[in-house]
């Protein structure tokens, strides 16, 4: 059952690499993941 409201934010040192709220959707796991790992690499 679809709820409402709420808010799914990732964030990283602070600062904020997935928002729910901006986008309206969940983001795919792998997209989480490639984010990240650039996170590391830079």
């Amino acid at each position: 059952m679809p709820a409402g409201g709420g808010c799914f934010e990732v964030t990283v040192d602070d600062e904020l690499i997935y928002s729910k709220l901006a986008t309206g959707d969940f983001p795919d796991p792998e997209e989480i993941l490639e984010t990240l790992l650039a996170r590391l690499d830079a």
